[in-house]
């Protein structure tokens, strides 16, 4: 199986994107492709052999590596699969790539797995990097309903079929866009606690767009993709829940800007999952009202 691994990066990491594109070098197996995007930055000095693209302008998490993928021709069809890393991280054992190898080998309906993400001083990994409702347990593996951006594999027929991230989110929950797109046409996910990525403890409001985007494109990711019925449940779980956990009250407001501004503005094209699919996502412990 031919892995490539996509790579985005602003350009303001450069040790430790250096060490994460050692860390693939060293993987066992067949070499494996990288294309690195640097997104709206410059690039740094990087080894001989990467690919790269410079883009002009930040085009956003999804757009970025949507980019990525098509340096690998249309749906990154050069090769099998594709590893998608975030440029801060790094990949501790050198057997990742053939344990990706052997799932996709294992089982023709896996299309994605999610990496294990765990702090490289602790070993510890958070719950929000467990992608599922339980996730007391992250050295459990499992089928899952979502993955993690920084840290998959995808199969490129995968994405063939179902298309890319969707470029206008720009950044939070273009993953479970995909993911609920890849398992309506079949495909299965899994959440694998062996292939394991290291990387720092951050929390995801240190980005300054966090509670506008995580609100706004979880209105979108309801209105492209759930049955008509289930919107305003999902979306109204999901407003109790919020305000349940007591928000400070700048932080309320730019959600509750970024709630509207999901209802106000363009969500990209709807393809309702099937009622099957529903079903498929209750019986994988999360059904798509919460």
């Amino acid at each position: 199986m031919r892995l490539g691994a996509v790579v985005l990066t602003m350009g303001n990491r450069p040790e430790e994107l250096r060490a994460l594109l050692d860390s693939v070098a060293g993987q066992k197996g067949e070499r494996i492709e990288v294309v690195v995007v640097g997104n709206g930055a410059p690039l740094p000095d990087l080894p001989e052999g990467v690919r790269t693209v410079e883009l002009e302008e930040n085009l956003g998490i999804p757009g970025g590596r949507n980019v990525g993928i098509e340096a690998f021709g249309p749906a990154g069809r050069e090769v099998d699969a594709l590893l998608f890393l975030d440029d801060d991280g790094l990949l501790p054992s050198p057997d990742t790539a053939e344990l990706v190898r052997e799932a996709f080998a294992a089982d023709p309906g896996l299309g994605i797995i999610s990496f294990r993400i765990a702090d490289p001083d602790t070993g510890v990994t958070q719950r929000r990097h467990v992608p599922r409702l339980r996730a007391s347990d992250p050295m459990r593996s499992s089928k899952v309903t979502t993955f993690l951006g920084g840290a998959n594999a995808a199969r490129t027929s995968v994405l063939a079929q179902v298309g890319g991230l969707p470029d206008e989110f720009f950044y939070a929950h273009e993953e479970t866009d995909l993911a609920w797109r890849a398992l309506d046409a079949g495909w299965g996910i899994e959440y694998r606690a062996d292939m394991v990525l290291h990387h720092p403890t951050t929390a995801p409001s240190r980005h300054a767009v966090y509670h506008r985007m995580v609100a706004r494109n979880r209105v979108w990711l309801a209105r492209r993709n759930l049955p008509a019925l289930l919107v305003p449940v999902y979306l109204g779980v999901w407003l109790l829940l919020t305000l349940a956990r007591r928000p400070s009250m700048p932080a309320l407001k730019a959600w509750l800007g970024g709630f509207k501004e999901g209802w106000t503005t363009p969500a990209g094209p709807r393809r309702p999952m099937r009622w099957r699919t529903v079903w498929r996502l209750t019986r994988l412990g999360r059904p798509p009202v919460i």
